[in-house]
């Protein structure tokens, strides 16, 4: 009897014991704080704060990552209206809840009745171009429709509604917008001149409180109506009505059978990572391939030291070199093989580029394969991490900055058609890249190369949402982050602010400010051609969670700022 006693007591010291053991493990769990400056449940980065935060608003609400991300860009149409807006277009990249990533392509697309003399017109060299015949079918919106018919939570409305309060009660001009409100030419760009005009008749500058009434109009009925009022709708009909009479070549057919692509993600190993990118006729694969590359040579902390930075650097820019030589691949798959595409992300074809590469010099354009391409810039990026897990990299464009306005004031320029066409304001119109580098003449439906890259990364216990924007520097400022963050061991804040190199289309190399003098003399005696950059426009936002929490970092180049919960 005294045994089965002392066997019940041990039996209910051990449940106990069992019973406070599983309350301490809980209360370190619910107690355990993530570090300043991180999250504990979702973030999001775009590249100004009030857009971060009003997409971090709807992850509260309950929405997905691509609620929050439609807003955040839809925000940023009228914040940073020279990087994107309603008339260009986007690519997806949404890893839902369960690992599985698509992606969603809303480039735009060249229109039926293009001009047969129009590829001969593009310029060799970077300039900011207008008039209606560069005016494409626009995306974008279709875009934000086939995100949030597969992964919105929320309705289609409330995701307009904090961008349309802005632009009706007004906001004061952020630092960027107003860098490029100077750009704006009298002549040529009546009406957004008009917009951006004080009542004293003065161009309005950073500060000044801007109001977008007539734009808020437009999203009204688009968040009211849905998508279809922008392609079939009363918008369609001013827009083609106004382009038409300008000259242009877009037709309502062209608006009315846009249609979006919906792949699967390319997947490509990256060390522990699965890493996700969208195919061709974007740029994820150049950014593969310079990975490819370089984690050839086994890199890490001690790679920016002494001798073995320069070393770095150099076989960077060479890597760089090679990749402006492979941009000719980035195709619209309708119209090429993918077959060269494919083979740009394996080891093998990294493996034997890397062979090419010498230690002591640098080689003559013709060695690097190199067809002339015109850079383009004009873009933005958001990234996402939701609660549930899944994730969106998006990134947008107008392909150059503030074309697609000056393609609006060109299209809009009668005076007695501007009070109509401030309705569409910023949102209204959209620019074709200039097809040079593609080479189809039967060029109608063909979306343009991009170098455009949202990506995923996904290991088993960690996720990193990242993409970038700047025309060609986007893989530029990628492959840069990921080598620094992954390889060299800093942090995602210290990889997205560390200086970057950049090699144009002319094969000369730009060092972003402050970067270190004597590798710039060494890299110079090896034989590369240095080019003064004033500004770069690589701008790299990313979201990672690790260790249970996220970090979010918006790039200060665009003086952004990150927002999460």
């Amino acid at each position: 009897m005294a045994r089965s006693k002392k066997t019940v007591y041990t039996c209910c010291a051990l449940m106990l014991l069992g019973v406070v053991a599983t309350i301490v493990c809980i209360a370190v769990l619910v107690g355990r704080k993530c570090p300043d400056g991180t999250f504990s449940s979702a973030a999001v980065a775009a590249d100004s704060g009030k857009c971060s935060k009003i997409g971090r608003d709807m992850l509260k609400k309950g929405g997905s990552a691509v609620d929050g991300a439609i807003a955040a860009l839809l925000c940023t149409s009228i914040i940073n209206p020279q990087s994107m807006g309603l008339g260009g277009g986007s690519i997806f990249t949404v890893m839902d809840s369960s690992g599985k990533v698509k992606i969603i392509n809303s480039r735009e697309t060249v229109p039926r009745k293009i001009k047969s003399d129009m590829l001969e017109s593009c310029p060799k060299t970077f300039q900011l171009i207008s008039g209606s015949q560069w005016i494409g079918v626009p995306g974008e919106i279709r875009g934000y429709e086939q995100a949030h018919k597969l992964y919105g939570k929320l309705p289609w409305a409330t995701l307009f509604q904090p961008t349309i309060q802005l632009a009706r009660e007004g906001f004061p001009i952020p630092l960027i917008q107003g860098r490029y409100i100077t750009y704006i030419d009298a002549n040529e760009t009546k009406p957004l001149r008009d917009l951006y005009t004080d009542k004293n008749g003065n161009l309005m500058k950073t500060g000044d409180i801007v109001r977008f009434e007539k734009l808020a109009d437009t999203l009204e009925i688009i968040a009211n109506q849905g998508a279809e009022a922008f392609y079939t709708g009363r918008i369609a009909e001013d827009l083609i009505r106004d382009i038409q009479e300008a000259g242009g070549t877009l037709t309502a057919q062209d608006l009315a059978s846009y249609k979006v692509t919906v792949t699967d993600a390319w997947v490509v190993p990256f060390g522990e990572y699965q890493m996700y990118i969208p195919p061709p006729p974007a740029g994820g694969i150049i950014l593969s391939f310079i990975l490819n590359l370089m984690k050839g040579y086994n890199l890490d902390s001690t790679s920016l030291i002494g001798e073995q930075k320069i070393l770095f650097y150099h076989r960077l820019i060479e890597a760089f070199k090679f990749s402006n030589g492979l941009k000719k691949y980035i195709r619209d798959p309708g119209f090429s093989s993918e077959k060269m595409a494919n083979k740009l992300t394996e080891d093998s074809f990294a493996n034997h580029i890397r062979s090419l590469i010498s230690s002591n010099k640098t080689h003559d354009p013709h060695y690097y394969n190199i067809t002339p391409h015109l850079d383009s810039m004009g873009t933005t990026h958001v990234s996402v991490l939701a609660e549930d897990g899944s994730a969106v990299s998006v990134t947008s464009t107008i392909n150059h900055i503030l074309q697609a306005s000056q393609s609006i004031s060109t299209v809009l320029g009668k005076k007695d058609l501007a009070p109509r066409s401030c309705l569409r304001g910023l949102a209204s119109s959209s620019t074709t890249s200039c097809l040079t580098s593609v080479g189809e003449k039967r060029a109608s439906f063909l979306q343009p190369p991009s170098s455009m890259a949202p990506t995923v990364l996904k290991s088993k216990s960690k996720t990193l949402v990242i993409g970038s924007t700047g025309g060609s520097m986007i893989t530029t400022g990628m492959a840069s982050v990921l080598m620094h963050h992954l390889w060299f061991g800093k942090s995602l804040k210290e990889a997205i602010a560390a200086q970057v190199v950049y090699v144009n289309p002319q094969n000369l190399v730009g060092f972003e400010q402050n970067f270190d003098e004597n590798v710039i003399k060494a890299l110079e005696a090896l034989g590369h051609k240095r080019r003064t950059i004033s500004r770069f426009y690589n701008v790299v936002n990313a979201v990672e969670r690790k260790d249970g929490c996220i970090c979010a970092v918006s790039d200060a180049r665009k003086l952004g700022e990150a927002a999460g919960y």
